[in-house]
């Protein structure tokens, strides 16, 4: 009953879960640009910055691998959408210069409940090629 409340839903787990994603990133040096970005397409969970070159970046938290993991989990059809998303964003905000881009997933397994959770982090650069 007492310490940190449990979180309840997906949503707040995966809030977590990008928070944890973020902090990975950025102790590695990356520069965050935008959370959440939204487009016709589809969301990208984290855009960042590595030297010149931009990330987008699509977390996936699994609690275990029972039905798959998190890398399992962005099929070619999510792929597409991450794509035409970034592509999206690039011509919104970017017109006239636009650096070199990957995409990578951040996969995190383990327990997720309380915010001072840890997760192991499986971090994939360049996951799938454009």
């Amino acid at each position: 009953m007492f310490g940190l409340p449990k979180l309840k839903n997906t949503l707040a787990v995966g809030q977590l879960g990008e928070q944890l994603a973020l902090k990975h990133l950025k102790q590695h040096g990356l520069k965050l640009i935008e959370k959440n970005v939204r487009s016709p397409y589809g969301e990208i969970d984290l855009i960042m910055k590595e030297n010149d070159e931009w990330v987008f970046v699509e977390v996936r938290y699994r609690q275990s691998q029972q039905f798959g993991g998190g890398l399992e989990s962005v099929t070619p059809a999510k792929q597409r959408k991450i794509i035409k998303t970034a592509e999206h964003y690039i011509q919104l905000h970017h017109k006239t210069h636009f650096d070199a881009c990957r995409f990578d997933i951040i996969e995190l397994s383990g327990k997720l409940s309380h915010p001072a959770d840890h997760a192991d982090i499986n971090w994939v650069k360049d996951a799938f090629q454009t």
